[in-house]
C-alpha cells in the first residue's frame, strides 16, 4: 500500500507527542509542589519578638562571645587592606601582586570553610571555635614575623582556614540558638562588629604601626592583634551547646524533639542535596556575582587613596572608619526590617535583599571619578551601608532555607560560592585590569554589571522561597511523624524506611514522592515497568544519589545524607545485576578480596569466608578454579558470595535471574529462600513477577516514579492491571 501522508507528517507527530509528554511533566512537577499557608512557615506570622527578649532566649553569652571574636577577625582582615600600601613597599611586589595577596585570603578562608562546615555539623560547636581562635591568633602572629612575601602569604593561608570558622559554625550555631523571628538583628550584631572593628582600625591597626614608626612598623600591627583573640578563644570553650533546629521544630510542630542519632553527613550528599534548593542555588550565584567585583573593593580603595589622593596609613583608616560608622548606624534599622518582613513575607524579605545590592552599582562609577577624598568617603558610606546591610541578613536568609542538619555545609558552600569562585576571580581579574588601565578601570569594569547581576538574580530567588520553606515543614512534620511511632512502638521500628522521595537528573524529574518500609527479616519485591524509578530508587538507598526531598532511616536512623561507604558500614549492601566478580582471579581470590575490609582481623576474616563457603558448597570444590570458567549461575552465585561476606543489615539484590536459565534461577531462588528462613532482611529487583513475588513477603510496584502499590505480594499478582504492565515491560524490554 502506498503511504500517502505528507513528507512532514512523521516529524509533525513526533513533535506532537514530545510537546504533550513535556506538557504532561510540567504539571505533574507543578502537582507535585508541596505549599503550605503563609503562616504554617517557619518564623512567618505570629507575634512580633523584641530583641532583648529574643537574645534572652538563647543567652547574651553566645552573641557576646562570637561578635567580639568577628570583630576581632575583622579587624586583622581590615589591617591587612589599610596596612596593603606599606606591606608591598616592604617585599617590593607589585599593586596587582598586593591586590592578589589580600584578596586571596578569600580561597584561604573557603579552605577552610569546607572542614568547619563539615564539623559544625558533625560535633560540639564551641570546641571547634575555641580551637581555631587560638590557630587564628597565632596565624596573625606570624604575619608580623614574614621575611618576604611568600611567608606572608603562608601565615595568611594559616590565618584564612582558622578564621574560616566564623561563617559555617558561628552562622550554625546562632541559628539553633536564637529565635527566627530575631536572627536578623542577631546576625546585624554579629556583624556590626566587624564593622566596629573596621572603624577602630585607624586607632588600633594604623594607629600601632604609625607609633612603631618605621617601614616595617606594619609587623607591630600584627603582633598585638594576635592577643585579644587567644583570649576570646578560652571563653568560646564555654559556649552551650543548644538543639540542633530546635526553633524550627517548635514553630512547626508546637514542640521539640528528641533527635535520633543521625549519620555523619557527607560533603557529597550535602552539596547535592543543597544545590537542589532553588532559593540557595540563586542567592549563591547572585553573591557570586557580587564577590567578583566587590570583595577587592577594600583593597583597590586603599591603592587608589594613596595614588590618586596621597593618603598615609592613618588617613587611609579614616576614610574606612567614616564608611564604617555610617554601616554601624544603619544596620540594626535595616536588621530590624528585615526581621518584620521575613514574619509577614519571606519572599519580600529576600527582595530587600536584592534592592540593597542594586544601587551600589550607581555609586561606584562615581565614587571613583569622585574630584577629591572628601567626596570620595561621602559617596563610600551609602555604597558600604548597601552592600554590608545585604550581606549580613542573607546569612539569616540561608539558615532558614536550608535542613537544620544541614547549616554548616550551608555557609560552606556559600562561602566557596562568594569567596572563591567570586572574590578570588574578581582579585585576579582585578590585578590585571589595574595592571594595564589603573584601579578606578580595574573598579569600574567589574563591580557595576556584577553588583547589577547579583542584585536582579536575588530578587528572582524570591520566586522559590515559599516552596523551599514548605518542603522545611513536610519534613519536620515527617520527623514527627516518626518520632511518635517509634515512641509508641518502638518494637517495630522498620530495617528500612524510604518516606517522600523526590529525585531528578538536571531538570528531568524521575521520583516523585516515592517511599516503602522493610520490616526486620522481611522480603521485599521492587518491581515496576522499564523507567519507572526502581534503579533510582536503590541509589537513593544506597547513598549514591541525593534525593531533592525525602528522608532514608536504617533502624530508625536517618542516613538522607551518609555517604555509599557509611551505609555500607552500617549494613546495607547490594548486588547489583549483571556481572559482579573479577574474571581473570580465582574464587578464594574473588573471596578474599570482598572480605579486604577485614584483612586487619585475620580470623574474623577466615571466619566470613568459611560462612559463605558452608552457604555455597560448590563453590568450596571450586575455590582454585577461575571465576571466567564458572557457569553464568555459578558466576552469580560467587558475586552474592561475595556480598554476604559483609553479613549485610540490608542485602539488595538487583535483576537476580538477569541471563540465566530457569534451572539456575530455582538454585539461586533456593538460596534466597535459605537467607529468609535465617532472617536476612532482602529487597528483591526483578524483571520476571512470578520470580520476585514466589520469594516476597510483600511487593511495591512503581509507576513513572511513583508508588502506585505497596502490600502483600498475593494481592499484586491479583491486580491484573499492574501484573500486566510489567509483563508487558518484560516483552517490550
Amino acid at each position: 500500500m502506498t503511504d500517502t501522508r505528507q513528507p512532514g507528517a512523521d516529524l509533525a507527530d513526533l513533535t506532537s507527542t514530545v510537546l504533550l509528554h513535556e506538557d504532561e511533566r510540567l504539571r505533574a512537577a507543578a502537582a507535585d509542589e508541596v505549599l503550605f499557608a503563609d503562616d504554617l512557615l517557619p518564623g512567618v506570622g505570629g507575634e512580633p519578638m523584641t530583641l532583648r527578649d529574643g537574645v534572652q532566649r538563647g543567652g547574651w553569652f553566645t552573641i557576646v562571645v562570637l561578635a567580639l571574636i568577628n570583630g576581632l577577625d575583622e579587624l586583622e582582615t581590615a589591617g591587612v587592606a589599610l596596612l596593603a600600601p606599606d606591606i608591598r613597599k616592604t617585599f617590593g611586589v607589585s599593586e596587582s601582586v598586593m591586590v592578589f595577596i589580600a584578596s586571596a585570603s578569600g580561597a584561604f578562608f573557603v579552605l577552610g570553610s569546607l572542614p568547619m562546615g563539615w564539623l559544625a555539623d558533625r560535633f560540639r560547636r564551641s570546641r571547634i571555635i575555641g580551637i581555631s581562635s587560638f590557630a587564628f591568633a597565632g596565624f596573625v602572629a606570624l604575619s608580623g614575623f614574614a621575611v618576604n612575601a611568600l611567608m606572608f602569604v603562608l601565615a595568611r593561608f594559616g590565618a584564612g582556614v582558622a578564621k574560616a570558622n566564623a561563617g559555617p559554625v558561628h552562622g550554625s550555631l546562632i541559628a539553633d540558638s536564637y529565635p527566627i523571628q530575631v536572627r536578623g538583628r542577631v546576625g546585624a550584631i554579629k556583624d556590626a562588629s566587624g564593622r566596629l572593628a573596621a572603624v577602630l582600625s585607624p586607632i588600633l591597626i594604623g594607629g600601632v604601626a604609625s607609633l612603631a614608626g618605621g617601614g616595617s612598623g606594619w609587623r607591630w600591627a600584627f603582633l598585638v592583634a594576635g592577643v585579644p583573640v587567644s583570649i576570646a578563644a578560652f571563653f568560646a570553650f564555654r559556649l552551650p551547646e543548644p538543639p540542633r533546629g530546635q526553633f524550627e521544630k517548635a514553630d512547626v510542630l508546637g514542640q521539640v524533639i528528641a533527635e535520633t542519632e543521625p549519620a555523619p553527613v557527607s560533603v557529597e550528599a550535602a552539596f547535592a542535596r543543597l544545590l537542589q534548593i532553588r532559593t540557595m542555588k540563586t542567592v549563591l550565584l547572585a553573591f557570586t556575582a557580587v564577590g567578583f567585583g566587590l570583595l577587592t573593593m577594600p583593597i583597590l580603595s586603599n591603592l587608589y587613596l594613596e595614588d590618586e589622593f596621597g593618603l598615609d596609613t592613618f588617613e587611609r583608616g579614616v576614610v574606612g572608619s567614616a564608611t564604617g560608622v555610617g554601616v554601624l548606624a544603619v544596620l540594626p534599622f535595616v536588621a530590624r526590617y528585615y526581621d518584620k518582613l521575613y514574619r509577614r513575607s519571606p519572599a519580600d524579605a529576600l527582595r530587600l535583599v536584592g534592592k540593597l545590592v542594586l544601587p551600589a552599582a550607581l555609586i561606584t562609577p562615581l565614587q571613583f571619578n569622585a574630584p577629591n577624598a572628601w567626596l570620595f568617603t561621602l559617596l563610600g558610606i551609602p555604597f558600604s551601608v548597601l552592600l554590608s546591610s545585604a550581606f549580613a541578613m542573607v546569612g539569616p536568609l540561608v539558615t532558614s532555607i536550608v535542613p537544620y542538619r544541614l547549616r554548616g555545609m550551608g555557609s560552606a558552600m556559600a562561602a566557596l560560592y562568594v569567596f572563591f569562585i567570586g572574590a578570588t576571580g574578581g582579585a585576579a581579574a582585578a590585578g590585571l585590569i589595574s595592571s594595564a588601565w589603573g584601579t578606578r578601570a580595574a573598579v569600574i569594569s567589574l563591580a557595576v554589571p556584577s553588583t547589577l547581576a547579583g542584585g536582579y538574580l536575588m530578587i528572582r530567588g524570591a520566586n522559590f522561597i515559599r516552596n523551599d520553606l514548605s518542603l522545611v515543614v513536610s519534613e519536620l512534620r515527617e520527623e514527627l511523624a516518626e518520632h511518635e511511632r517509634q515512641r509508641e512502638d518502638p518494637d517495630n521500628i522498620p530495617a528500612l524506611q524510604v518516606a517522600d522521595v523526590d529525585f531528578s537528573y538536571g531538570h528531568v524529574q524521575v521520583l516523585f514522592g516515592a517511599g516503602f518500609e522493610v520490616a526486620k527479616g522481611e522480603v521485599l519485591a521492587l518491581l515496576g515497568t522499564n523507567g519507572s524509578g526502581k534503579s533510582t530508587l536503590l541509589r537513593v538507598v544506597t547513598g549514591l544519589g541525593t534525593p531533592s526531598r525525602g528522608v532514608v532511616r536504617l533502624n530508625g536512623r536517618t542516613i538522607t545524607y551518609a555517604a555509599p561507604e557509611q551505609r555500607a558500614k552500617m549494613g546495607i549492601h547490594m548486588l547489583a545485576g549483571g556481572k559482579g566478580v573479577f574474571p581473570g582471579m580465582s574464587v578464594e581470590a574473588n573471596l578474599r578480596m570482598g572480605a579486604y575490609l577485614y584483612r586487619n582481623d585475620r580470623v574474623d576474616m577466615d571466619r566470613r569466608i568459611d560462612k559463605v563457603l558452608d552457604l555455597f558448597p560448590t563453590l568450596r570444590e571450586r575455590q582454585s578454579q577461575l571465576a571466567s570458567s564458572l557457569s553464568g549461575g555459578q558466576q552469580q552465585t560467587l558475586a552474592l558470595a561475595r556480598t554476604l561476606l559483609h553479613e549485610p543489615e540490608i542485602l539488595i539484590i538487583d535483576e537476580l535471574s538477569l541471563g540465566l536459565a530457569p534451572i539456575v534461577v530455582q538454585d539461586l531462588l533456593a538460596i534466597i529462600e535459605n537467607l529468609k528462613s535465617q532472617g536476612q532482611t532482602i529487597i528483591i529487583v526483578e524483571q520476571s513477577l512470578n520470580i520476585a513475588l514466589s520469594v516476597a513477603d510483600r511487593a511495591i510496584f512503581l509507576e513513572k516514579g511513583t508508588v502506585r502499590f505497596s502490600g502483600p505480594a498475593r494481592e499484586l499478582a491479583e491486580r491484573g492491571d499492574l501484573a500486566r504492565a510489567v509483563f508487558f515491560s518484560e516483552e517490550g524490554g
